[in-house]
């Protein structure tokens, strides 16, 4: 009785809500206790904000169970809703005729592959997938990941993890050179040197944010006006057009690089420190599941913090310095070895592919408030201190 009073207040998920034999089963592989009674239950949403189309949904379940012996344990896991990005309300954003070639190019089965597939004997020590549960399948393209709950770490990264992460990193790459591995989901093309770059840049970058940082109205804007104007960085929008003149011919240089299959979203972010094992990182939310220039990853390991507004532009530039040679290192020390000026170009080309041009919020300008003044403010510092990292490259 107590577990169906369990499982029922499970019931929120809807077709993933687990009747009481499947949460007894759950809570005992979570606890390692084979006769765990699960007597509560409860769904947590997570404080997140969701920014990729092909994920439905990303909840927390929390509750307790009672042990043969009377005593009590509590458990938790992460639940993960992922869907075909036809099932997203962003679909209606995308051209219709272009429609079709966005749902196919977004491969929301990637994490199901990830966790399917070797990549756990592949990771160097230090990285680590999260303990996977249970997988549900649907038949309408979506499919829910039932894994470990992680207690992070607090506090903000000190430089001393980013070199860490970028070396581990490092070694991931040369672990994953196309010779050695394939795609987690093999499918047309996806072996191409750089596709997924070339994908996002051609849609994301090229269609939307350079014209909108080639029209006037964009800077003319009282918030994007007042941040850049507050930074004293008038030369701004023309260094970025300029570099966006060189886009193409970046990322055919890129492609002529050294490729190896990455981990393709290496934010901090992705990069979760358990609390107490400081020197281990649980790896989540893989992308770009194709061969990308080596020293790919580095570009959002550098970021995703900045991006968020948990770290401040004007640190960047160390960190820079700190996560190449770091990087370097791994590469060494699994055998590759790449002379520095293509990891650097190779790390700072996909950089300005991929976030240089997007830094800027100027997808909130229609919708902003006098308190947005600061976001946009911290995004303007940051886009100059992309541009100067990215201009460096020849």
């Amino acid at each position: 009785m107590i577990s169906t009073i369990a499982a029922e207040a499970l019931t929120s998920l809807g077709r993933d809500a687990p009747d009481e034999q499947t949460l007894a089963g759950l809570v005992r592989t979570i606890t390692g206790h084979p006769e765990a009674e699960p007597i509560s239950a409860r769904v947590d949403p997570v404080d997140y904000s969701i920014g990729t189309p092909s994920t439905e949904a990303l909840l927390r379940v929390f509750g307790t169970a009672e042990l043969p012996d009377g005593t009590f344990v509590d458990w938790s896991c992460f639940v993960k809703k992922l869907q075909s990005v036809r099932h997203s309300p962003i679909i209606q954003f995308v051209p219709e005729q272009l429609r079709e070639n966005f749902i196919q190019n977004m491969p929301w089965q990637l994490e199901v592959a990830v966790h399917r597939s070797d990549i756990a004997s592949v990771l160097p020590d230090g990285l680590r997938l999260p303990a996977l549960y249970s997988i549900n399948e649907h038949g309408d393209d979506r499919a829910t990941l039932w894994m470990e709950n992680v207690v992070q770490a607090p506090g903000c990264w000190p430089l001393e993890r980013f070199e860490r992460a970028a070396n581990l990193l490092g070694r991931l790459s040369a672990r994953r050179q196309p010779h050695l591995v394939t795609p987690f989901l093999p499918r047309d093309d996806i072996s191409t040197p750089g596709i997924g770059l070339r994908y996002y840049t051609n849609g994301r970058v090229m269609m939307a944010a350079l014209p909108a940082l080639a029209d006037d109205q964009t800077w003319k804007h009282p918030m994007l006006a007042t941040a850049v104007c507050n930074a004293g960085d008038h030369g701004l929008r023309d260094e970025l057009l300029d570099l966006g003149q060189r886009l193409p011919a970046v990322l055919d240089a890129l492609d002529a690089l050294p490729q190896c299959y990455q981990h393709g979203d290496a934010s901090p972010q992705n990069l979760l420190v358990p609390i107490g094992k400081q020197d281990e990182f649980v790896v989540i939310d893989w992308g770009f599941d194709c061969p990308q220039a080596v020293g790919f990853d580095l570009g959002q390991l550098l970021i995703g913090l900045a991006h968020a507004g948990e770290l401040e532009a004007e640190e960047l530039p160390a960190i820079h310095e700190v996560i190449l040679s770091a990087f370097m290192e791994g590469l060494a020390a699994e055998g590759m070895v790449v002379p520095e000026e293509q990891v650097r170009y190779g790390y700072l080309g996909s950089l300005l592919a991929r976030a240089t041009f997007t830094a800027l919020p100027l997808e909130q300008l229609g919708k902003v408030n006098e308190s947005d003044l600061e976001l946009f403010e911290q995004r303007v510092r940051l886009t100059r201190t992309l541009v100067n990292l990215v201009s460096t490259i020849n």
